[in-house]
């Protein structure tokens, strides 16, 4: 019956908020008012819906949705009108009554003379339908043992050994002295493993003690107990070898006590290797899966990984927008860098002295076409000058990428004062329009992380065609510039992918020096040419139809041939701050003269991985890529 009052409650809600719905634009509504009779149901209706049970719950929603609570009031079965037809009468009954045709005497009274108050739930009520929540509380016992817990706030082995006889001299088991014996070492040990045996070995000093099987792998090993310690019975009780080797004591795989007793032994032996130390650890203790623990313990040893250090490598990033979209021309996005030194002499002729020069590679970002100049130092002066060539030979440039050598930062501030010179109003009445419009912005990559500069590839295919050719020679001036003008030739030939097809019909392969050629500076960039006979083009159409080919078979040839990663295909965890790490250098300082650091800022990518972070040393602070970096074991 109070489903059904409450079915009934959902029923007036509807029909409430229908008629609100289609009057509230035509007038005023003051209040809202819902009357039942049935206690329950106004319980249910005043309650949160997870406190009641589906069916109920249900119902409650979907009338709190429509009709909030607060406009149900409660009235007597007697002056409820809907029990006139739910209760039932006759019709002589039903033609001349009054509460069924008015209602309750006093509806016609004022609104505030209604014998009615909100309904305020009894909490005393027992309400039907109500879930039960019942809570019980767990008393979770801590049956490790007191030593194995005095373990983990021990950081030796020789530390727990000692505090060990310190605790049972105070107990007044072991005599008090002036100094720690051989023999107190020894009695805490057998404790302590005792202890750690009675935590992982439960169930086999049952089965041992009561002459039945163990595990398969304990089973296998003829397990004893000795003096309260399970040890291995094994196959060479009638060698030469001492009680400890032939029975050495049985340890579990994982615990605190055995992470430091393999420490104590991998310190006690001057760090010795995996097969060393687990031959020794056998002269006295049988670890479950032994080779696994001490390898694992000895890559978490920061002396042995400062020997060998590893660095982290992040996931590669996406290729930058500058190697993967269409460009007006070669060049706009410039990479540069040096290679050298090479020696030359300015003539030929007895007593003349070799001098120094350099190689000043400018890359393409986008087509990987190359342009080379020959420098004689490393001066900001001097790539100042092989700048200018540059410019006057392949055109104006927007963006310039360089290492952070000091060369470039020098040229740097020039670019800068260039860039302010020319845009100025005095200079740009005398400088041609289509040079004040492009600006060369400079850019550095992180130090010491030449990966982030895709023209180191280039600087090592230039190098291995220069000394193939020239060997151990000393060339003049004239002739390093014809080899390197000849080099550059060669390289910018090379195809850009990596398959050539076999049909003969086909056209040849895209190299770089396809977008080097035919294209005429006057009409960059040039709008896309329709498609028509190439006879009915006129000459500037003829000549960019043919360059704009050559980035159309650039996009469907060349780009497709970037989309995976060679390397570095996994996700690592990102460097936090506070992070100490080795810095790797590369100037023939051994591993352990490395610098330590402490990673104070990150610097994510777009992709929110960090490849890049600011590392502060005794020296100063300094960026460096993560590649670079090797955090110690133990962080």
């Amino acid at each position: 019956m109070p489903r059904l009052e409450l079915m009934a409650a959902l029923l007036l809600a509807k029909l409430i908020r229908s008629v609100v719905d289609t009057y509230s634009t035509r007038c005023h509504i003051r209040n809202i008012y819902a009357f039942s009779d049935s206690t329950i149901a106004l319980h249910w209706i005043n309650s949160s819906p997870h406190r009641l049970q589906t069916f109920v719950a249900n119902r409650v929603s979907k009338i709190i949705a429509l009709l909030p609570a607060k406009h149900f009031c409660h009235i007597p079965g007697v002056t409820n009108p809907s029990d006139c037809l739910s209760r039932g009468l006759l019709p002589s009954q039903l033609i001349n009554h009054s509460l069924w045709f008015t209602g309750p005497s006093w509806m016609s009274m004022d609104e505030k003379d209604w014998p009615i108050t909100p309904f305020k739930p009894d909490a005393s009520v027992d309400v039907p339908e109500t879930k039960v929540i019942s809570l019980t509380s767990t008393t979770a016992v801590d049956e490790t043992p007191l030593l194995c817990q005095l373990a983990a706030r021990c950081s030796s082995w020789t530390k727990l050994l000692r505090t060990t006889v310190y605790i049972y001299r105070f107990l007044h088991v072991l005599p008090r002295s002036d100094f720690i014996s051989a023999t107190d070492l020894n009695f805490a040990e057998n404790k302590i493993l005792s202890a750690l045996q009675s935590a992982h070995f439960k169930d086999e000093l049952k089965n041992i003690t009561a002459s039945k099987r163990c595990q398969k792998k304990i089973q296998k090993l003829s397990p004893f107990i000795s003096h309260g310690l399970i040890r291995v019975g094994g196959r060479l009780k009638n060698s030469h070898l001492s009680f400890d080797q032939q029975h050495p004591i049985l340890l579990p795989r994982k615990d605190r006590i055995v992470d430091l007793i393999v420490d104590h032994y991998h310190r006690k032996h001057c760090h010795a290797g995996p097969n060393l130390l687990y031959s020794l650890l056998r002269q006295q203790y049988w670890i479950i899966t032994g080779r696994r623990t001490i390898r694992t313990r000895i890559d978490k040893c920061n002396f042995c990984f400062r020997t060998c250090p590893k660095p982290t490598f992040p996931i590669m990033s996406d290729l930058p927008s500058v190697r993967t979209q269409v460009v007006p021309k070669a060049f706009i996005h410039t990479g540069c860098d040096y290679a050298g030194p090479l020696s030359i002499t300015l003539k030929r002729g007895r007593g003349i002295h070799s001098q120094k020069a350099y190689i000043c590679l400018f890359v393409c970002m986008t087509t990987r076409a190359i342009h080379i100049e020959l420098a004689s130092d490393l001066s900001t002066a001097t790539f100042i000058a092989a700048f200018k060539r540059f410019l006057s030979r392949r055109g104006p440039i927007s963006v310039l990428h360089s290492d952070n050598g000091t060369n470039f930062v020098g040229a740097k501030s020039f670019c800068t004062e260039l860039f302010n010179f020319i845009t100025s109003d005095s200079y740009r009445r005398a400088l041609v329009y289509e040079l004040s419009d492009y600006k060369i912005e400079f850019k550095n990559i992180p130090p010491n992380s030449p990966h982030f500069g895709s023209w180191e590839p280039l600087i090592k295919t230039v190098k291995t065609h220069l000394f193939r050719v020239i060997g151990s020679q000393i060339l003049t001036l004239e002739e390093m510039n014809t080899v390197l003008c000849q080099i550059e030739n060669i390289v910018n030939s090379r195809p850009l992918c990596s398959t050539l097809s076999q049909d003969p019909s086909e056209p040849l392969a895209i190299t770089p020096a396809h977008f080097l050629t035919l294209t005429p500076l006057k009409f960059l960039p040039a709008a896309p040419v329709d498609d028509k006979p190439l006879h009915l083009l006129d000459r500037y159409q003829l000549l960019d139809k043919l360059v704009q080919s050559f980035w159309d078979k650039w996009s469907l040839e060349y780009l497709n041939t970037l989309q995976s990663r060679q390397k570095w295909n996994f996700p690592v965890s990102n460097i936090k701050l506070g992070t100490v790490v080795l810095v790797i250098q590369d100037n023939k300082v051994p591993p352990l003269q490395w610098e330590l650091g402490i990673v104070t800022d990150v610097h994510p990518g777009k992709d929110n991985v960090i490849r890049v972070a600011t590392i502060k040393t005794s020296k100063g602070s300094f960026k460096r890529p993560i590649v670079r970096l090797c955090p110690l074991p133990t962080q």
